[in-house]
Parts: structure tokens; C-alpha cells; sequence
């Protein structure tokens, strides 16, 4: 029996207890007097508006960055021309790149609004992940540019002008970067979204390497006319560094990594609900900024095939309570071992090594 996506059911309905009378009367009170406390809602339509709402929330903040960015890029460009800086001029193209970024993960956003059809059964959430890879891609070429440059410039040296302008520029780089970043970092943790956890990522890296681009003006200053290439250099190395930390950020998501503790939380709070003996495998993914979770639990056998069900959407309601960003949960229900094994039919289907269990196996309780 599986407790699947139940788009309606009754949130105030106690599931089958051996508690005393009186505690299975005071339990839907107190589990109303939550949500009172806490509005929410299960409904398909609550889920959507909650995706989103979400959504909203990036393109805010991608709105956001474009222009704190976009401004930051032209003031420093203009500053590039005047004083030929290319310790500058890598962070321009970088702010630069950083800035259009926004560009992949707001159409991500956007398409992430639609809902679910019969080709996209699960939505379209994971054109999140493809704006992270190109996100990723957009850092890679960004260090390349800026370490062509800065060679370049090593090859061909030729001195720097207006200095005073390029220290200006780098501080106002590392002011709108690391607002930038900030913004974004906490929005995509709220929201769920690793691509723009990783953006944010990168424009915190792109604060500091305007501050090496201040050390380089500093430099030119005593004499040392290698210091702005060297500089750009340094420039080039964190943005490798950043690059290598959004790219196990979105490669963890494509390859549908969780947090374990998550899958434990969920443990935990299954074998919590009344009726259920025991938990088999646990299984969640993300899907663009919402996680998507299948358990198995463990049930009486004695149990009518309406018992049991209500169980399994009891289940499902423990879990988008307990694990954050959890939209829905298919559950389900083994139930305690009896004479004939019902899985025996399926045993010869599963990979070698990986047999499927008998209902025994995935009694924990």
C-alpha cells in the first residue's frame, strides 16, 4: 500500500493509537493550536504558492545584484580605460561575468514556476541545476581571460596611471561584491537553491580579489612595475579556488546529494508516528529548491488496507513538517513478516548484490 502525494486529506484526523482516551483527545488539539501558530498548507495549490513564493524571492535578489553589480562594473571599467590597469581589469570582466550570471538562474527561476506535465512529471526545477553548471562555466572562463591578461601584461609591461582612481575602484568593487554576496548566500540557504548559494560564492571571492587589486595599486606606487600583473595573477588563483567550490556545489546537487542528517531526521520522525513499527530505506532529492522524499515503513499485518493508508499519510505529514524544504513524500507501507513474502516476485529484478528484502529485513523499530 502507498502513501503517495495526497493533495487533500484531513490534518486534524488522529491516526490509530493505544494511548489513553484523553491523550488521543488532547492530540488534535494541540496538533490544530500548531498550525494556528504556524500557517501552512499541503494542498497542491499551498505547495505552488510556496514554489512561488520562492521563486520571487531569487529573482529579487538576482534583480538586485544585476544592478549593484551592473553599477559596480561600469565605475570600474570607466577607471580601466583611464589607468590601463589589467589587475583591474580582471576584476571588471569578473564583476562583469558575475553580474550576467543572473541572467541563467532568473530564466531557471522562471521555468521553475511551471508546473508539472506528463513529460515533466516532477517540473522543472532542475533547470536550477543547469544554471549552475553554467554558472560554473562562466567562473572557469572568467579565470582564463583573467590569467591571459595578467601574462600578457607580464610579457608586455607598460605603466599605470591614476592611481588614486584604481584604489577607488577596488574598494568600491569589494563593497558591491561582498553586499552581492551576502544577499545571495542567505536567500539561496532560505530558499533551497545551491546554484544561487554558489553564485553568492563567487561574488565574496570577487570582494577579495578587489582588494588584491588595491595591493597591486600599492605597489605600482613604490616603484614595482610587475606588481599589477602579479596581482592579476593572484586574481586568477581565487577565482580558481571559488571555481572549485561552486563546481562540488552544483555536482553534489546534479548527483543528488543530501544532507545525511536530513535522512536521519527522517528516520527519526517516521518511526514517531503512531502505527509505524519500523522504517525500511529512505530516499530524498532536490529538485531545483525543493527536496522530494520515498520511505519505506513498517506496519501491522493485521491492519485493514484503510488503516494502513492512513498511517502512510500520517507519515507524509511527520515529514514536510520535520525536514525543511520537503514539498511531498511517497510512503510506502511493508507490513510484519507473514508465511508467503510478498517482494519474492520482485527479488530476481533487482541488480546482483542487491536483492530486494523480505518485509522482515526492514523491521527497526
Amino acid at each position: 500500500m502507498d502513501g503517495k502525494q495526497h493533495a487533500h486529506h484531513d490534518h486534524g484526523g488522529p491516526t490509530r493509537s493505544k494511548r489513553p482516551g484523553r491523550l488521543r483527545r488532547l492530540k488534535p488539539l494541540r496538533h490544530r493550536l500548531a498550525h494556528l501558530l504556524t500557517p501552512h498548507g499541503h494542498e497542491a495549490g499551498d505547495k505552488v504558492d510556496a514554489a512561488m513564493e520562492t521563486s520571487r524571492d531569487g529573482m529579487r535578489t538576482l534583480w538586485i545584484s544585476l544592478v549593484v553589480l551592473g553599477v559596480t562594473t561600469v565605475v570600474q571599467a570607466v577607471i580601466v580605460a583611464l589607468s590601463g590597469s589589467v589587475a583591474l581589469l580582471g576584476d571588471t570582466v569578473h564583476n562583469a561575468a558575475d553580474a550576467l550570471t543572473a541572467v541563467p538562474l532568473g530564466i531557471a527561476f522562471l521555468l521553475g514556476r511551471r508546473a508539472a506535465d506528463r513529460r515533466y512529471t516532477y517540473g522543472y526545477g532542475r533547470a536550477e541545476d543547469l544554471a549552475g553548471v553554467l554558472i560554473v562555466a562562466t567562473i572557469a572562463a572568467s579565470a582564463v581571460l583573467a590569467a591571459w591578461t595578467a601574462v600578457d601584461r607580464l610579457l608586455h609591461p607598460r605603466d599605470i596611471t591614476h592611481l588614486w582612481a584604481v584604489s577607488v575602484a577596488a574598494l568600491a568593487g569589494f563593497a558591491g561584491n561582498e553586499w552581492v554576496a551576502r544577499h545571495r548566500i542567505r536567500t539561496g540557504r532560505r530558499i533551497g537553491s545551491a546554484a544561487l548559494v554558489a553564485d553568492g560564492l563567487h561574488a565574496r571571492t570577487d570582494g577579495f580579489t578587489s582588494l588584491a587589486v588595491l595591493l597591486g595599486a600599492g605597489g605600482t606606487a613604490l616603484g614595482w612595475r610587475a606588481a599589477d600583473p602579479v596581482v592579476g595573477l593572484l586574481i586568477t588563483l581565487a577565482i580558481v579556488l571559488v571555481l572549485k567550490d561552486a563546481a562540488r556545489e552544483v555536482c553534489w546537487r546534479l548527483m543528488d546529494s543530501v544532507d545525511p542528517e536530513l535522512v536521519a531526521t527522517a528516520h527519526d520522525t517516521l518511526r514517531a508516528v503512531d502505527g509505524v513499527l519500523g522504517t525500511g530505506q529512505v530516499r530524498m532529492r532536490w529538485i531545483g529548491h525543493a527536496l522530494r522524499a520515498e520511505a519505506d515503513i513498517v506496519v501491522d499485518a493485521r491492519l485493514t488496507v484503510v488503516e494502513a493508508h492512513r498511517i502512510a499519510v500520517a507519515a507524509e505529514h511527520a515529514l514536510i513538517h520535520a525536514v525543511p524544504r520537503l514539498t511531498a513524500a511517497t510512503v510506502h507501507t511493508d507490513h510484519t513478516p507473514v508465511e508467503d513474502d510478498p517482494h519474492a516476485t520482485l527479488r530476481h529484478h533487482a541488480p546482483a548484490g542487491r536483492r530486494a528484502a523480505p518485509s522482515s529485513a526492514y523491521f527497526s523499530g
